[in-house]
């Protein structure tokens, strides 16, 4: 039998620890609530009371409700109110010396068999735990932020811990409604560890001047579906507690280079600018606390007068290619409003092209996104042909071919003889260096990427990747096309992964090197992604999307661009691929398919 919580105590009313008051006095446990001053147990009290006002105001709480939560609370000053609890759980900033002191003195106040529990999202709960004389009562609860909402409580024992310990406190977890990870005492845990090395990419591809933040921010959420883009979440977190967590992660997870705090993070946190609780961090808001973005000195021109600069006018497409992607980019560009020329290699395929792109448009028709005489004038905008000649009077032409170098350079070269001047000529290349494919042309000013994400009809984001050769009219031009498609645009500069592998997969092949140490398994890494941090798929469903195969070849190519150790393609993942487990397409991935 699990032992029985009647009250507990948290140590730290900020965000954080007025949140877990709310978690326990929600589900009926009475709390002591510990703050240093009565300042700050008074801002405490007023972050509890806005928080259960708000759920009233939204209907998750009657009145009643909050009234009795509330008188759950008891408001103390001082750690030596917590004498009479079964378990403590410290929230104060992450700051070692500071939560050992604190533990140090929970040992001298709390009853013996109390738990002495840390909140800590990075730090080492062995190295806390040694500041007291019960080191086998010591674990970590981490919740996420904030912890009302979000499901997820990693559960970190240390050597030492109680297996009773463990035990209870996952007991706990359940009655409190959360979902549970248990793992053992190691820098970041699961989700800081996989979380904080993409944001720290993030900032090191802004400070790089590779992109801008709001297309670094957009890429994300439209490409991988995230809820937020990682500058804003890393306003969100606070930038000094990320600059924290990282040099944390970095002197504990083996000195690796990517969890080195970016400098240009360590700059703003000295310069002052901490995210939404400064008012400025990489965005500006209206106020200190304030959630509204307002403009500043980088916010992007307009996107009617970015786009005047210089488009050349496009009325026809051409579009190369049979495969599923190919196929979506006619149906965009078609329903669009665009001429279509679509060019396969043979009349079989571009018939198998007309259905498909047939298909895909009635069942827009039957889902009532599409009238039946929008679907009629985007099929009679198409041109089916199996001969590149026929692309001689477009003003765009897009390839979307076999991801293979020579493929493309041998079709480059002929789309140069063959298109008039001034007509631009794209990729949708995910991968390869499309410097490469614009060198294969007379005409490398007039080349650039235009990277379509898959289902092309669905997905509303393009890379548009510059070369050093692409011209500025070139580039306008491919806003404007995206802009009329529809489709967000995100300019970027012709590097390995573009934006959104650059940052997707580095975290995927981290999340397989994770489970390849044994630290933890598929499904739990996956629960606290998705639990907490609102992943729409954990990493190893994502693999098995993707291909297995098509991920280690994308995190090959990263690897030989950048050379970075961590970039290093996972063991096991090619030792899946070797073995054929590609994921769902093969039926077996990191999970098996062939029985779901």
């Amino acid at each position: 039998m699990a032992r029985e919580f009647t009250r507990v105590g948290v140590v730290g009313l900020g965000t954080m620890g007025a949140g877990i008051v709310e978690v326990f006095a929600r589900n009926g446990v009475d709390v002591t609530a510990v703050e240093i001053s009565d300042a700050a147990l008074e801002r405490g009290r007023v972050t509890l009371t806005g928080s259960t006002d708000r759920a009233v105001a939204k209907g998750k709480l009657v009145e009643a409700e909050r009234d009795a939560l509330l008188a759950r609370v008891d408001f103390r000053v001082g750690l030596d109110a917590l004498h009479d609890v079964d378990l403590v759980i410290e929230a104060v900033p992450e700051h070692l010396d500071l939560k050992q002191r604190i533990f140090a003195e929970l040992d001298r106040v709390c009853k013996p068999e109390a738990i002495l529990a840390t909140n800590t999202s990075s730090l080492s709960v062995t190295e806390i735990s040694v500041a007291t004389t019960r080191p086998n009562q010591v674990i970590g609860i981490h919740f996420f932020n904030p912890a009302p909402v979000m499901k997820l409580v990693e559960v970190v024992r240390t050597v030492v811990t109680s297996a009773d310990v463990v035990a209870d406190v996952e007991a706990l977890c359940e009655r409190l409604g959360k979902v549970d990870v248990t793992i053992s005492d190691r820098a970041g845990f699961i989700a800081n560890a996989l979380l904080f090395g993409y944001l720290n990419h993030a900032v090191g591809m802004f400070e790089a001047r590779y992109a801008t933040r709001e297309d670094i921010d957009a890429a994300m959420k439209l490409g991988c579906g995230l809820p937020m883009g990682p500058l804003a979440l890393m306003d969100l977190i606070g930038l000094d507690t990320a600059y924290e967590i990282l040099d944390t992660m970095y002197r504990r997870g083996g000195r690796d280079r990517r969890h080195a705090p970016a400098p240009l993070l360590k700059q703003m946190v000295t310069a002052g600018l901490l995210g939404r609780k400064s008012g400025r961090g990489f965005y500006t808001y209206e106020r200190p606390g304030s959630p509204k973005v307002v403009p500043d000195e980088y916010t992007p021109l307009a996107a009617d007068a970015a786009l005047a600069d210089g488009a050349r006018a496009i009325a026809k497409v051409g579009v190369v290619g049979s495969g599923t992607m190919a196929t979506g980019i006619i149906e965009v560009f078609a329903k669009a409003g665009y001429e279509v020329i679509s060019v396969t290699r043979g009349a079989e395929k571009s018939a198998k092209v007309c259905e498909a792109v047939k298909t895909s448009l009635n069942k827009g028709v039957v889902r009532g996104k599409l009238s039946e005489t929008d679907r009629d004038d985007a099929l009679g905008r198409i041109t089916w042909s199996a001969t590149l000649e026929h692309l001689a009077d477009v003003d765009l032409v897009v390839e979307a071919v076999i991801e293979e170098l020579s493929v493309k350079k041998a079709l480059f070269a002929s789309l140069d003889e063959i298109c008039k001047p001034g007509v631009v000529l794209a990729t949708t290349t995910s991968s390869l260096p499309v410097i490469d494919v614009a060198m294969a042309t007379q005409r490398p000013a007039d080349v650039v990427g235009l990277h379509f994400f898959n289902p092309a009809p669905i997905m509303p984001l393009v890379e548009i990747v510059q070369t050093i050769r692409t011209s500025a009219e070139t580039s306008a031009t491919a806003r404007a096309v995206c802009a009329k498609l529809g489709k967000t645009g995100v300019v970027c500069g012709d590097r390995s992964g573009f934006i959104v592998n650059a940052l997707l997969f580095p975290y995927l092949n981290d999340a397989v090197k994770m489970l390849e140490a044994s630290y933890s398994t598929a499904d739990d890494i996956d629960y606290a992604m998705k639990l907490g941090c609102g992943y729409p798929m954990g990493p190893f469903e994502l693999l098995d999307v993707v291909g297995l195969d098509v991920s280690l070849a994308i995190q090959r190519e990263l690897y030989l661009e950048l050379r970075e150790p961590g970039f290093a393609p996972a063991p096991l993942l090619e030792h899946l691929v070797t073995a054929g487990y590609l994921g769902r397409k093969s039926g077996r991935g990191f999970r098996d398919h062939t029985r779901r």
